[in-house]
């Protein structure tokens, strides 16, 4: 069975690891949606889809690579993370139809595989996630991710895989299997980094009170500081409820009133094909594209 995964790695200001990643993700057995580096991140986002023992292998692959270079200790960029391999999600590529209970038990398998291997591996201590959560602890990122690294290293921790003490270079990582998300950014035009804070703000408060157009909806104010701009960074987590293109408008209508202009937009990763038709304010390379029609 084929699955998608979109591991995000704290690293992404070295050149030469990011070139060893597109090499690695060059193979004939794997569909490479997405390998991109952000320097005011200090992070790299990859998508790729595959068999699911493809997947696993070639995790581990890209980790043997960039655990020879990330330590969290000397790590400095503006995205909350907790880890060298920070999240590693796995995705079954379907559109509205639920997975099938075969399907569902073949990407949690093959979650468990890649989290045991990453954690005798490494030493490093995995957190199982979202559908993969076994009620040991919070099943979401957010919650997980709570004080960062610093504070993990002086806790002791209860993990589904690996030792009880963070790696004390690499963290710990967060693993499992999740429904699709988009993940976008808007980008601002202004050093103001008040302005992105407040619109992310307003944006969880409105997805709190229940309104409609920001159910699922994440959203964190971020510097760039190499751009002299500002990030809404956002998250949608029920494409299926909330599309892209009206939350970008809100973003319009607001920055408009403070005499900011959005500078541009970006997709990290993938969206998948039904969502296209409502992301038309986003650039969306065709790679980026995740066919779920049938």
């Amino acid at each position: 069975m084929r699955l998608l995964t979109v591991p995000n790695w704290s690293f992404g200001r070295e050149a030469g690891l990011l070139r060893r990643f597109r090499e690695i993700l060059s193979s004939d057995l794997i569909t490479l949606h997405y390998c991109e580096a952000d320097i005011d991140h200090n992070r790299t986002v990859t998508a790729f889809s595959a068999e699911e023992d493809v997947v696993v292998d070639t995790v581990i692959r890209l980790a043997m690579e960039a655990f020879e270079t990330i330590d969290l200790n000397r790590h400095i960029g503006v995205h909350p993370r907790i880890g060298a391999l920070d999240v590693c999600p796995i995705v079954i590529p379907k559109p509205d139809k639920r997975p099938t209970d075969i399907q569902l038990m073949n990407a949690l398998a093959a979650a468990e595989k890649l989290a045991g291997l990453l954690a005798s591996t490494f030493q490093l201590p995995v957190f199982l996630y979202e559908k993969s959560e076994r009620g040991r602890h919070e099943a979401d990122l957010p919650s997980l991710r709570k004080g960062g690294f610093g504070a993990l290293l002086t806790k002791d921790l209860r993990p589904d895989f690996g030792p009880p003490r963070a790696h004390p270079q690499l963290g710990v990582t967060v693993l499992g299997v999740r429904d699709f998300l988009i993940a976008m950014n808007v980008n601002l035009a202004t050093e103001d980094l008040d302005v992105a804070k407040v619109l992310a703000r307003q944006i969880r408060q409105m997805r709190t009170d229940g309104d409609e157009r920001f159910l699922g909806v994440r959203a964190l104010g971020l510097p760039l500081a190499s751009r002299g701009q500002v990030q809404v960074s956002l998250n949608l987590t029920l494409p299926n409820l909330t599309a892209v293109d009206p939350i970008i408008e809100w973003v319009y209508e607001r920055v408009i009133g403070v005499n900011v202009k959005i500078a541009d937009t970006e997709l990290i990763g993938v969206i998948r094909d039904v969502d296209v038709p409502t992301a038309s304010r986003l650039p969306i390379d065709p790679a980026q594209i995740v066919v779920t029609k049938r």
